[in-house]
């Protein structure tokens, strides 16, 4: 049961701006939430309760207390054990998600967890580890399996891995084994994924190892489809991804978490995670059936919830509040104007219908493959130049649209064209950054600082120093900007991977960075007539090099090499840079310094070492070489090459040709034939010059 328009009543002063979470009884007389009321509604909501066990539990407006519980009369007598019932009976078709909403108007504003009431007390001596509530829990023998060391984003591996006994099982319940209680029992969970392949058993699993813990509900996307940026909207939770990589029975699966405030995981928890697979003997597991999770609803078991949601309003409605939808509406309904979005049958091919089309008016014909697959149509679903390829055709074609873009498998990656140009992920987010301010509502009172990852071109960190912001240069990971966003210090970051955000989430957001670049397009032609030519994608670019200078920059990945190779390459260069000094002569360049990337967070102070070996010169050339740590087969090797040109009639060259003396440097410093066999790169991204 739920309250609406509740009467207005006087609350305590120490409780404005408190809200009351009702959990109204379910069919077995057990509290189930339903609403949530501003502390005016409490007592007015009260008033209408029936003569029965009803919960209120109040949720701090500054969420540092903890969430208090009032039982307003004895609890009930336990229901039959394994009942279940389900809020929405009725079938509703695979797909029809993109035009459903929640069945109740739930706001989540808070920190997980979000607490429920009653717990799962669990004891690991016994196979039946407890019943309580209707809730059977089951211990699971199992042992250590090898190879589940958590990389940068979450644990990636071959479908052929995750499917073998007790694999995934092992590593959701070493998370569980790894979180302090208090962040989980009887609290609320996310769980949401890109729709790759093996995405629906593995939800069924998590599902129940959830339960099984003691966590007190989950809240699940329908068809277990919700975008990376759109869990960490949620503040977190399990996403069910391998990112950018591609998806079926022979190919790849992932699985990570995001924490407190929709962050990834720390170290710190991903160390413990490791550490707990190491000596794991018991997996948790509540004996409940497979929940459908192609019906919106909320499915009771004992004191276990699963409601499936609409991945897309929660999210929607929070893009809302940061950019403005009008002023984005007047130029995608422009006729002068055309636009074209590829969702590469991921998972933001749920969202670009409701969002580009619905909400702001583009032509339902500029959505290209989004219908999410889990093969991702056979593709790769990795937005750059090699993977996008059809995309990159239609803008380079003969009377390409004026804007494109893509994203990737879960949606937090993005690519930006214009017609016959290419916008390098290191331009994009030091254009976003430089335009945000008059651009976006969201930054309207300024930028905090900016930041961007050690191997990203240093475009963003002119615009910092133009703007007199504060700056970071942090590890390759997302979860390092976290802490400084957390801490008031950041507001945009990227990557040159293809990543880019802001604090409005704790996690890279590519259909937000299509949002901002459309906003800066918009800004600057929202005075232009029909008929009068617009300010295009390359001119917005090629300003602001004739502002900042451009810089050059270039990455060559070599995919699955073997590992033993590429470790000894990097071994060899190590060596190599604790010979080095300043003043050191490589080719025609100088060098400035050498080092292994070392960070030390200035929030909490942990340290962040070996996070990629850098060469740079005097004249601000770099070359940087890493081992990637998001593939699921052998080691990619990464080199970065870039180099900056201050002068504007420079800009224009081709950057392979401008790179040419640092690539080939590049490639004799480090051996890399030698030690890997390859001769040539798996892909390469760097910015194209176009026609226009």
């Amino acid at each position: 049961m739920g309250f609406s328009n509740p009467q207005s009543i006087t609350c305590s002063t120490s409780h404005i701006g408190d809200e009351y979470l009702i959990f109204p009884p379910d069919a077995f007389g057990y509290p189930t939430p339903t609403t949530l009321l501003p502390c005016s509604g409490l007592l007015a909501a009260r008033a209408q309760l029936p003569n029965h066990p009803t919960t209120i539990r109040r949720i701090p407006m500054a969420f540092s207390a903890g969430i208090q519980t009032a039982f307003l009369s004895p609890p009930p007598p336990p229901p039959p054990t394994n009942a279940a019932t389900s809020a929405l009976s009725h079938p509703i078709s695979s797909l029809s998600f993109l035009n459903c909403s929640p069945p109740f108007p739930l706001q989540f504003s808070s920190k997980l967890p979000l607490k429920c009431p009653s717990s799962i007390r669990a004891s690991s001596n016994s196979t039946t580890v407890a019943e309580s509530l209707g809730l059977k829990i089951n211990s699971v023998p199992t042992k250590p399996i090898e190879g589940q060391k958590t990389g940068t984003s979450g644990l990636r591996k071959k479908v052929k891995v995750f499917i073998d006994e007790n694999y995934l099982a092992n590593w959701i319940q070493a998370l569980f084994s790894s979180l302090p209680p208090e962040d989980f029992v009887d609290g609320l969970l996310v769980l949401g994924g890109d729709g790759r392949y093996f995405n629906k058993e593995a939800a069924q699993k998590i599902i129940k190892i959830a339960a099984g813990n003691g966590v007190g509900k989950i809240l699940v996307g329908r068809e277990g489809i919700m975008s990376t940026p759109a869990v960490s909207a949620a503040n977190g939770g399990f996403i069910m991804s391998a990112s950018h990589n591609p998806g079926g029975p022979d190919y790849d699966w992932g699985i990570k978490f995001n924490y407190s405030s929709g962050q990834p995981a720390p170290e710190s928890i991903t160390d413990k995670i490791y550490g707990n697979t190491l000596s794991i003997s018991e997996i948790k597991m509540a004996d409940i059936p497979d929940v459908d999770l192609s019906c919106l609803g909320v499915t009771n078991f004992g004191n276990f919830t699963v409601e499936v949601v609409d991945p897309v309003s929660d999210y929607l409605e929070l893009l809302e509040t940061v950019f403005d939808f009008p002023l984005i509406k007047g130029l995608l309904s422009r006729s002068d104007f055309r636009f074209i979005f590829d969702a590469m049958h991921a998972v933001t091919g749920a969202y670009a219908k409701p969002i580009f089309v619905d909400k702001l008016g583009a032509s339902p014909d500029s959505i290209l493959n989004g219908v999410p697959l889990e093969d991702f149509g056979h593709g790769h679903p990795d937005p750059n130049l090699t993977y996008a390829k059809e995309l990159v055709d239609i803008l380079y074609g003969k009377n390409g649209p004026d804007f494109g873009a893509a994203s990737d498998g879960d949606g937090d990656r993005n690519m930006i064209l214009g017609r016959g140009f290419f916008v390098t992920p290191s331009d994009s987010v030091a254009i976003i950054a430089a335009n945000a301010q008059e651009a976006i509502p969201y930054f309207r009172s300024g930028l905090k600082g900016l930041a961007r990852s050690m191997p990203t071109s240093g475009a963003l960190d002119r615009v910092a120093q133009k703007l007199n912001l504060l700056f970071f240069e942090v590890p390759t990971g997302w979860k390092f900007f976290g802490n400084l966003m957390d801490a008031g210090k950041l507001s945009i970051c990227g990557e040159e991977s293809f990543g880019t955000g802001s604090d409005h989430i704790r996690e890279k957001d590519g259909i937000w960075a299509v949002l901002a670049w459309l906003s800066i397009i918009a800004y600057q032609n929202k005075d232009k007539k029909p008929g009068e030519k617009l300010i295009s994608v390359s001119d917005v670019v090629k300003e602001h090099w004739a502002t900042y200078g451009r810089n050059y920059f270039s990455r060559y990945d070599y995919d699955e090499c073997e590992s033993e190779g590429a470790n000894k390459m990097i071994v060899f260069l190590r060596d190599l840079v604790s010979k080095s000094k300043a003043g050191d002569s490589y080719g025609s360049y100088t060098l400035q310094f050498a080092d292994d990337f070392t960070y030390t967070d200035p929030v909490d102070g942990s340290v962040a070492s070996k996070q990629g070996i850098r060469f740079v010169f005097t004249d601000g050339s770099r070359i940087i070489y890493r081992l990637s740590g998001t593939g699921s087969a052998g080691a990619t090797v990464r080199i970065y090459i870039e180099q900056f040109e201050p002068d504007a009639s420079k800009h224009n060259m081709d950057a392979q040709i401008a790179l040419k003396p640092l690539i080939a440097l590049a490639l004799s410093v480090s051996k890399l034939k030698d030690f890997t066999g390859r001769e040539k790169p798996t892909k390469q991204h760097s910015s194209w010059s176009g026609h226009q």
